[in-house]
């Protein structure tokens, strides 16, 4: 099948190569993101391939329909970005990756947590300009603080597991209590996390239920100065709230490895631009936040498990076979 897929990071195509040796797709690997300029690159090709900051609407979907295109893949766990009333409609099948290497997610998550409450990056930085002093570095340890988790899926219950082993005390919100989590955590409501936690951590899926889960009601209720940890989506955090609380001290930090209007930053090399985006620009300036371009996911584990759980979507359509990582739209 010839594939047209966007978005593509060079680390992507390595992964994807390797596994087509043994399946034959044509991949055009193309670094523009899916948008309305850019789909006529997908003309002829009976497959698409999108990522998390593309933009599948149903004009996009009525106009890849036209130029021949008959399934849509996305390589992640979300599909927000994705319309799947129109995909339905036009009798085009859309898949995902359900789950990869949750361990890669739940360990950069932790890697978050250790380098805000022991400012590793700001040490970091002082010794590339030969600065040793530790004066302003005084961290925090994590066995007398209370950890809050926002989701406590797959990821969400690596990190609690492995926050375990800190002796934290450990909350967790999600849609259902999860037993297995009883020995280490208690499941508590979402103003029960904000009131409590030393620490916010959100491995929340985006929905139109969880956008802006974090805003200016919630920051208001959180413990003052508590940390907030971002390694879900970036629209779970209304960002100019964000900025506020940090400005009034209400937060005491942030690590976010997401951010809600990304598409236009991450990924790239901006070092020679002049960022548009003031709120972001804001976010940047603050000694006790991290930003990392939504790369959590990046390890060779993961990449491999994308590669074959995508490149398996396409095969199972090209040969008839039942899709089993379809998504379908809800039902009423």
């Amino acid at each position: 099948m010839r594939i047209a897929f966007f978005s593509a990071l060079q680390c992507e195509r390595t992964a994807f190569d390797v596994v087509n040796r043994d399946l034959g797709h044509e991949i055009g690997y193309f670094e523009e993101r899916f948008e309305s300029g850019t789909m006529e690159l997908a003309r002829g090709c009976g497959g698409v391939c999108v990522s998390v900051n593309d933009q599948v609407d149903a004009t996009a979907i009525d106009a890849l329909k036209s130029m021949g295109c008959e399934i849509i893949v996305t390589r992640s766990i979300g599909f927000n970005q994705i319309d799947l009333e129109a995909a339905d409609q036009a009798g085009i099948p859309v898949a995902r990756v359900p789950h990869y290497s949750p361990h890669s997610v739940s360990e950069f998550t932790v890697g978050l947590v250790l380098s805000l409450t022991r400012k590793i990056h700001r040490a970091f930085l002082r010794s590339r300009e030969f600065n040793f002093s530790i004066e302003g570095l005084t961290g925090t340890q994590l066995s007398d603080k209370t950890v809050g988790i926002l989701g406590a899926g797959q990821i969400g219950g690596l990190v609690l597991r492995a926050l375990s082993g800190f002796g934290c005390r450990l909350l967790y919100h999600d849609l259902h209590r999860h037993s297995g989590l009883d020995d280490i955590a208690s499941h508590g409501d979402l103003q029960t996390l904000t009131r409590e936690s030393d620490i916010l951590v959100l491995n929340l899926p985006l929905t139109p239920e969880t956008r802006h889960t974090i805003n200016a009601a919630t920051v208001a209720q959180l413990k003052p100065g508590a940390l907030i940890i971002n390694t879900g989506r970036g629209a779970l955090i209304d960002t100019e709230a964000l900025v506020e609380g940090l400005k009034s001290g209400q937060v005491g930090g942030a690590a976010i490895d997401v951010y809600e209007d990304e598409a236009e930053l991450f990924h790239a090399d901006h070092s020679a631009d002049v960022l548009q985006d003031d709120t972001f620009c804001r976010l940047l300036t603050f000694p006790n936040v991290i930003v990392t371009s939504h790369m959590a996911f990046l390890t060779d584990h993961a990449l491999a498990d994308i590669a074959t759980t995508a490149l398996r979507a396409f095969t199972e359509f090209e040969q008839g076979q039942p899709l089993t990582t379809r998504i379908t739209p809800p039902s009423d």
